[in-house]
């Protein structure tokens, strides 16, 4: 492939092309071979956490055969490397089983959403990760390395931010097929709010707004059927189909109104079958102790006058407490802010910055995909475990062959 190569949203720009394997053994040659190595995944991330730096290869696994191996009895699936979230739940789903949660958007790569943090929501839901138990990677000679739950080393796994390897393939947790459905309210007021209960009002629940005015335009609770449905008293019932950006079209969104339907056809808010932008924004997102939700809101709404004139759309949701030693949510159960920024580095950094310190008091650890300029050693510090990543790299990968400067500056400053 020849010409520029940028991520989903075109604010990073790779300096070399992307080289495609199309086989396993053509993979392990290249990764042998090659002086550094870094995998693009999706292209959803919006920093350069994927970027191999000039003198390193920009790998894709899309070429690769598309495994999605499901185990009925065991209620697993082993799924390779390239793999969408969209494709494998169609699979898994014409099993009768599911995956116990699913990111806004079902667009993007399992190996890359688990590797840097990525979430859907519910207060009794982990992130992404939470659902392997098996990491298959090629490390820096080529040669395979399986990483399994219950090991010590496991802790740095899933949440790697590629830095122990190319991941080749996944084994995740299933369980048995349910229906969701989801019910949309408006007007949700931030004074009096009780976090814990809204939060807790369905299986997964996501609060939205813009800043222009305090509360929360939109509150999206997506119920299993096999539970109750609570009451939610705080909001009014939306009348029309709505979308998480005010002013666009509802119709990339997935089903509203509380029509049942398939899981994976519910948990993401857009439809695998619509790209839901063309990636003409940027975002941050912002990991921090549950416990302190409504503080840290608060804090938002007192600079509301900086965030909002370059914001779309800030999206709230919570994450229950993971083990992966570089998770966002390592150790403490989480609520996260999203910001969907406009596409406009020069407006939205110096805001960033303002957020931030809007949010330090709370120690947020921010989405390892996303814009953000907390400090390296500031970060360091946010991750107890870090160090024992760090060890774990070394051991896997010595010479710092899946590294690059984002790495390298957060494990050794």
């Amino acid at each position: 492939m020849t010409g520029t190569v940028t991520n989903w949203a075109g604010n990073v720009a790779y300096a070399g092309p992307v080289r495609r394997p199309d086989s396993p053994g053509a993979l392990r040659a290249l990764v042998a071979d090659s002086a550094r190595v870094r995998v693009l995944g999706s292209g959803h991330s919006f920093n350069r956490i994927a970027d191999p730096g000039a003198d390193g290869v920009l790998l894709s696994l899309d070429a690769l055969p598309a495994e999605v191996d499901v185990d009925t009895a065991a209620r697993t699936v082993r799924v390779g490397g390239g793999v969408r979230y969209a494709e494998l739940a169609r699979r898994v789903h014409a099993h009768g089983l599911a995956l116990a949660n699913m990111a806004s958007l079902p667009h993007i790569s399992v190996a890359g959403s688990v590797a840097t943090g990525t979430h859907g929501s519910g207060v009794a839901n982990g992130p992404l990760g939470s659902a392997v138990r098996e990491v298959e990677l090629v490390t820096a000679d080529g040669s395979a390395v399986t990483l399994r739950r219950g090991e010590e080393r496991f802790g740095g796994a899933v949440t790697s931010l590629g830095a122990l390897g190319v991941v080749t393939a996944l084994t995740l947790d299933l369980e048995p097929d349910f229906l969701v459905e989801q019910h949309l309210f408006t007007e949700l007021p931030l004074d009096g709010l009780d976090f814990e209960a809204v939060a807790g009002a369905a299986y997964s629940v996501s609060l939205f707004t813009d800043w222009r005015d305090p509360g929360f335009r939109q509150v999206w609770l997506k119920r299993r059927t096999d539970q109750p449905l609570s009451p939610f008293p705080w909001a009014v019932p939306a009348k029309v189909a709505l979308h998480p950006v005010p002013g666009m079209p509802a119709g990339n969104c997935t089903r509203q109104f509380g029509e049942p339907g398939p899981w994976h056809e519910r948990l993401p808010h857009f439809r695998a079958e619509f790209t839901p932008s063309s990636g003409a924004e940027l975002q941050s997102e912002y990991l921090l102790p549950r416990a302190d939700a409504l503080a840290a809101l608060h804090a938002v709404a007192a600079i509301a006058g900086t965030v909002a004139p370059v914001l779309q759309t800030c999206e709230v949701r919570t994450v229950a407490a993971d083990e992966q030693w570089l998770g966002p949510g390592y150790a403490r159960d989480t609520v996260a802010l999203h910001f969907t920024w406009v596409e406009d580095e020069t407006a939205v950094l110096p805001v960033v910055r303002r957020l931030e310190a809007a949010l330090d008091p709370f120690g947020p650890r921010p989405h390892w995909g996303k814009v953000f300029t907390v400090p390296p050693a500031v970060l360091r510090e946010r991750y107890p475990r870090l160090a024992d990543f760090r060890a774990l790299a070394r051991e896997l990968d010595p010479a710092g062959k899946f590294t690059n400067d984002f790495v390298r500056e957060l494990l050794d400053g």
